[in-house]
């Protein structure tokens, strides 16, 4: 039987690449988004984690939907920087999100800090939740190193992905083609681990 699962986001790039990796483990899910909701409530994140905001998000939009529903916050932390822009990645250079901004305040930050010390990880945390029992959360995580450029390279991606480097692969995330930014990516790690445990959790659904 088809289960059914909202993916409380309005971004189609990542529900494809959801559907993608879904269809890619056999797995037979019907993927719904925001968009296929009237009136979806919006959910102010307040969190101090990924975690935290994920949660918000999974738990305010199943218990409108009344779906299982998947919620995602992800961003990057830069070690020089104590860990920002973290959980304000989105919104780094102002409230309206705008990338330009987001890197152009990065750099800055970051200036006259020498390669060597320009560590930063991109962190993904999903979280499942079934309506009206956030005690069944499923929550998985994925992270990918690498190092902030002063200079960005590559034109594919958005946010900072003209500006992370992934030494494993010798490239910016902005250089990378989709499959390969899926390889190593921080979603893309925590989508598998996703995959892995979704039949057992929606195995004991009431």
């Amino acid at each position: 039987m088809t289960q059914v699962l909202l993916f409380a986001t309005d971004n189609q790039n990542k529900v494809k690449e959801l559907r993608e990796a879904f269809a890619k483990a056999g797995l037979d899910i019907e993927v719904k988004s925001k968009a296929d909701l009237e009136n979806p409530p919006y959910v102010n994140e307040r969190g101090n984690t990924f975690e935290e905001n994920a949660k918000l998000k999974a738990h305010a939009l199943a218990d409108f939907s009344k779906l299982p529903t998947l919620a995602d916050d992800s961003g990057l932390v830069v070690d020089k920087l104590n860990g920002a822009p973290g959980v304000h990645s989105a919104r780094y250079g102002g409230e309206a999100h705008n990338d330009s901004r987001n890197n152009a305040k990065l750099l800055a930050a970051l200036g006259g800090v020498p390669e060597e010390k320009r560590q930063a990880k991109f962190v993904s945390v999903l979280v499942l939740s079934q309506p009206g029992k956030p005690e069944r959360d499923l929550v998985v995580e994925g992270t990918c190193e690498g190092v902030v450029l002063a200079v960005p390279r590559g034109n594919d991606g958005f946010g900072y992905d003209p500006l992370f480097y992934v030494p494993a692969k010798g490239k910016t995330f902005a250089e990378m083609s989709t499959d390969e930014k899926n390889e190593v990516s921080h979603r893309g790690n925590a989508v598998r681990k996703l995959v892995k445990e979704l039949p057992d959790w929606f195995a004991e659904l009431d």
